[in-house]
Parts: C-alpha cells; sequence; structure tokens
C-alpha cells in the first residue's frame, strides 16, 4: 500500500497539479500576513482556517489526478480498503508538507512578531497552538476534500458544490452563537482558542469533535465509493 501512496504522491507532483493549491495557499497567507504582525497563536488561528478550504480542494485535485481505470486496476491488485486507505494517506501527506509551509511562511515575510523580554513565553505557547490549530484542520480537510472527490460524486460540478458548499459551511457555521455549530469541523473555535483561553480540556474536547466529524464525512465518503462502485 505504500507503493500506491508514493504513486499517487509522485503523480499529484509530476502532472503539476500540485502547483495551483499551494499557489494559492502561498497567496492566501501572504494576504493575510500583509496587514501587520501579529501574535504567533493569533496569527496561526487564523492561518488554520484559511488553509481549510484550501487543503481540501489540495485534496480533491490529489485524488483526481488518478484515471478511472487506473483507480479500479488499484483496487483488484491490493484491494478496495487498502486502496482507498491509500488515496486518504496520500491526501495527509500533502497537507502536512502544506501546513509545514504556512508555518513556516509568516517568520520568512516578517508577519509574526518575536519575544518582548527574554522571559516572555508567548513564542514557544504561539507555536505550540498554532501546530495544534493546523494539525485539527488537516483530517476535516482531507475528508471534505475525498467526499468532493470525482469517484466520490462522479460529476465536477458536484465536486465543486461539495467544496464550496463544506468551506462556507464551516465558517458560517462556525460562528458564535451558531444553531448547529457540530455540522462543522471546529476550525473557528479552534481559531478563537487559540486567541483566548488554551485550557488543555478545551484543546482535548474541539480535538475530539473535529477527529468525530471527519470520521463522518469519511464514512459519507466511503459509502459514496460503495454507491459509485
Amino acid at each position: 500500500m505504500s507503493a500506491l501512496v508514493r504513486m499517487r504522491l509522485a503523480g499529484f507532483l509530476r502532472t503539476g497539479r500540485a502547483v495551483a493549491p499551494l499557489l494559492a495557499g502561498l497567496i492566501t497567507l501572504g494576504t493575510l500576513y500583509g496587514g501587520g504582525r501579529a501574535q504567533p497563536a493569533e496569527a496561526y488561528g487564523v492561518s488554520a482556517v484559511v488553509l481549510f478550504p484550501v487543503l481540501a480542494w489540495q485534496t480533491k485535485i490529489l485524488l483526481d489526478v488518478e484515471p478511472d481505470v487506473q483507480r479500479r486496476l488499484a483496487q483488484v491488485t491490493v484491494g478496495v480498503a487498502r486502496e482507498r486507505l491509500a488515496g486518504l494517506l496520500a491526501a495527509a501527506v500533502a497537507a502536512l508538507v502544506t501546513v509545514a509551509v504556512a508555518l513556516l511562511f509568516p517568520w520568512l515575510v516578517g508577519g509574526v512578531s518575536g519575544p518582548v523580554d527574554p522571559g516572555d513565553r508567548s513564542i514557544p505557547v504561539g507555536l505550540a497552538l498554532g501546530l495544534w490549530a493546523h494539525l485539527l484542520v488537516v483530517p476535516a480537510a482531507v475528508a471534505l476534500g475525498a467526499l468532493a472527490s470525482r469517484a466520490s460524486v462522479g460529476g465536477a460540478g458536484y465536486g465543486v458544490a461539495v467544496l464550496a458548499l463544506g468551506g462556507v459551511g464551516a465558517v458560517v457555521l462556525g460562528l458564535t452563537g451558531s444553531v448547529a455549530p457540530w455540522l462543522a469541523p471546529p476550525i473557528m473555535a479552534a481559531a478563537r482558542t487559540t486567541g483566548g483561553d488554551a485550557a488543555a480540556l478545551t484543546l482535548l474536547g474541539l480535538s475530539g469533535w473535529a477527529l468525530a466529524w471527519s470520521a463522518t464525512v469519511v464514512g459519507g465518503y466511503l459509502w459514496r465509493r460503495r454507491a459509485q462502485g
């Protein structure tokens, strides 16, 4: 199965499909950090929110690169379950690379402020919270992108609709006072947490929420794959 993961990542890179989401992410982050410096925790919280639709789109592109016939051959070779798991793992690896770029980017462009004094611990705390916020987004974005992939929905138009609804819904339903926040991954709640009171129980609860939401959407993706054949 690892060979299939590598093959899908290689196809994603060699076809040049990786360029579009990478550029979109860099342009978005450049716009975000162009407004001035911010504390790392606050900056990274917003960065994770804006990267969510980019990572979901990146996942869809990666899963759509492989021709349908080749995907069916992979199912015969390694089995249906491993073929689908390989796609999700390849998308997760690509998302983690993008996250690493997003964590490094603000330091290269001066988008975050350094410590005020030698005893200031805002930098290590901010880095830890920023890493948590971005890792929380990864499974949710991969799940949404997989659900929007061609193998799941069949047509490109349906895939775009799923991405748009998922991306906008994550922000709208994540606003304070939302009537149904559980319908969206907790990316907005995570951003608010990085900029405020980041209690351990809060972080644990949001992490569990994100994993449960992602597992539900992945279940929908696997069901759609089974229905599509």
